[in-house]
């Protein structure tokens, strides 16, 4: 071997002993972040759990709305179902979801006065108060008269309210409670059968409640009890067919969904803390930049954890 030979290969050698010290240094130091990261994250993990709950409840409710809105990303309202649910395990919580179209309520700012009516009266309320009831509602969403001498003002006016009606639909369900003459007890009483979010004034009678079905024109306790009896059994497929077991065509009966959708969520987590949060959602249209909106969310803690209950 020449001294040139030799010298080549003590500088290889030498070369290859460098890049074996460096890479052992860079595992090393890589250990070392990883072991440093995961102390890190283990604390912030136990901190997080015995002090944050509201923190972590928001982090899995907010990947139950995300999940939900996943399952009814079906293009068209025709092809999703109107209601469902399911299950699914994070961060060792349980959560269980539940859905329904808001088409199954009735929509405060669409529908007629006859169906708000008829669904005071199904609640209880006497014939013609329930009118007069739903007067004032139709008259709070509708826009003031021309000529400046509304006659629903001078109701509040003598009322001695401080007030006006909005003229205008409602913002929410609980606006209801400003209607003249509403009493809160019936508000809520009303409250799980109404809706402002439907975007239509008609209902869906497979989804919908007895109570809202019973709303519906010329609605009989027999012809209510005759569709309830069958009605897990009536294609969805067919609207014909479903609203002839009404017996026959109803104005505002439908079986159509809805791009809103009630959502009600309840999360355990592993210590048996216990959310249940209620909220609307809405599936965005094609080239929309989100795939929903949350239109309302509401949560509450089971009394039994300590905190406190919507």
């Amino acid at each position: 071997m020449t001294k040139t030979s030799a010298t080549i290969q003590g500088s290889r050698s030498g070369q290859r002993g460098f890049i074996v010290v460096a890479a052992l240094w860079l595992l090393a130091a890589l250990a070392a972040l990883a072991l440093v990261s995961s102390a890190y994250m283990t604390q912030s993990a136990i901190s997080l759990a015995a002090l944050d709950a509201p923190v972590q409840l928001g982090m899995i409710s907010s990947a139950g709305i995300e999940m939900t809105a996943y399952r009814l990303s079906a293009p068209a309202a025709v092809s999703r179902p109107t209601h469902g649910g399911f299950a699914f395990r994070l961060a060792n919580a349980s959560v269980t979801i539940e859905y329904q179209a808001e088409s199954a309520r009735i929509n405060l700012n669409m529908a007629p006065q006859s169906m708000i009516s008829g669904l005071f009266s199904a609640l209880g309320v006497d014939a013609d108060t329930a009118g007069q009831l739903a007067n004032r509602v139709v008259a709070w969403r509708s826009a003031p008269r021309h000529n400046g001498q509304d006659s629903e003002d001078a109701l509040y006016v003598a009322a001695g309210l401080n007030y006006l009606p909005r003229h205008a639909p409602f913002s929410s369900v609980d606006e209801l409670a400003l209607v003249l003459g509403a009493p809160a007890t019936l508000l809520q009483q009303a409250r799980p059968y109404l809706t402002v979010y439907s975007g239509t004034a008609a209902i869906n009678v497979l989804d919908a409640a007895p109570q809202v079905i019973s709303a519906l024109p010329e609605m009989s306790s027999t012809k209510l009890d005759a569709f309830l009896n069958q009605r897990d059994s009536l294609p969805s497929t067919d609207p014909e067919f479903v609203l002839g077991a009404l017996g026959g065509r109803v104005a505002g009966a439908s079986v159509a969904g809805s791009d809103a959708y009630r959502v009600r969520m309840q999360i355990i987590l592993p210590d048996g803390r216990k959310s249940i949060s209620e909220g609307v959602i809405m599936l965005s249209g094609p080239g929309a930049k989100t795939a929903y909106r949350v239109f309302t969310w509401r949560d509450e803690i089971d009394p039994a954890t300590g905190a406190a209950q919507r």
